[in-house]
């Protein structure tokens, strides 16, 4: 994700260039490593301070250029906080042809909504998520890799947590991610008043991954309407806390179709809302678990590869099942 991010920075077209992912998993860290290895005058902006809020969302041209004028990159951290931050960097662009521009954001939701019509040829996109065994990959043997395996699938990749020494760290670190904080973004710019629910939901989920989910029965269980259910399900997947599956089919009478299937990014993180962090042997849920850990890495890797497409699992009413199916690029291939 490295090189990708600094050579859109360089490039003679500029783009403003946005960066996506879930609370913690490295954005800001990423960036300012990379801007340490380019030639340009640098404004870092963080989007919670209240008086860079008031600056970037004023479309006033005269107080941006007061902001930015005489720095050759703008670096907004936490764009999603800015209300109008998509007309603002549109001025911004138009304005000011020798800035570049790079914006992170929490939470798609938010920040894709402001940024999509205005930008709309102005900029490129990247996701960013927990570290991937294809970076640790870089840095560790096979060996190396192979003996936190168990580790890697029971707390995660978060890079905190990679770095905690010993299981009670990492669980507790998990454990506020998951109660809280992770969610901070979904919950405030969502306008969801009961967050009780939303972790009931999330809770649910998390012990449902690998299988078949019915958002009804969700609804029935959690008191909420199918419509609900669907809406918080959608805004934790534009949070990036976890996706779905939708079942692939050629033959409508024979195939699984209707129902989804429920990943989360970070196994870590579904553990905690599982409330499950026994080892492998002791699980009854280490095939699940083994599945959504296989399932993440291999998005992580498609997506960082720039091999985009559709993703399904495949079942049949009588038995026959894969667990992925990608279609890219006019093929289909299944795992």
């Amino acid at each position: 994700m490295y090189q990708p991010i600094r050579e859109a920075l360089l490039a003679e077209r500029r783009k403003i260039v946005i960066l996506y992912g879930a609370r913690q998993v490295g954005k800001t860290t990423l960036v300012q490593e990379i801007l340490k290895d380019l030639p340009f005058k640098v404004l870092a902006i963080d989007g919670d301070l209240l008086n860079y809020r008031e600056v970037l969302s004023s479309q006033n041209l005269a107080k941006l250029e007061e902001l930015v004028g005489g720095y050759e990159l703008l670096f907004i951290d936490e764009a999603q906080n800015i209300p109008n931050i998509g007309v603002n960097l549109k001025i911004l662009y138009d304005h000011f042809p020798n800035l570049r521009i790079i914006a992170t954001g929490s939470s798609s939701f938010e920040l894709a909504n402001q940024v999509m019509e205005p930008l709309t040829g102005r900029k490129v996109t990247f996701r960013l998520y927990p570290i991937s065994i294809g970076e640790l990959s870089r840095r560790h043997t096979v060996f190396e890799l192979r003996a936190q395996l168990e580790s890697y699938l029971l707390y995660g990749m978060y890079p905190e947590v990679l770095i905690l020494e010993g299981g009670q760290s990492k669980i507790r670190h998990l454990q506020e991610l998951a109660s809280s904080y992770l969610f901070k973004d979904v919950l405030q710019l969502s306008g969801i008043k009961h967050a009780d629910k939303l972790h009931k939901l999330l809770k649910l989920l998390a012990l449902q991954v690998g299988s078949l989910v019915s958002f009804h029965e969700l609804g029935k269980t959690l008191g909420m309407s199918h419509e609900t259910v669907t809406n918080y399900i959608d805004l934790l997947e534009k949070g990036f806390i976890l996706f779905r599956l939708g079942g692939f089919s050629r033959n409508l009478r024979k195939e699984v179709t209707k129902m989804n299937k429920i990943y989360f990014y970070d196994t870590g993180i579904r553990n905690a809302l599982a409330d499950n962090f026994n080892p492998l042997d002791y699980r009854a849920d280490a095939g699940p678990l083994w599945e959504n850990f296989l399932i993440a890495e291999r998005r992580k890797k498609m997506e960082y590869e720039g091999r985009y497409g559709s993703f399904y699992f495949w079942r049949t009413y009588s038995g026959a099942e894969l667990d992925w199916v990608e279609e890219y690029n006019g093929g289909l291939h299944g795992y």
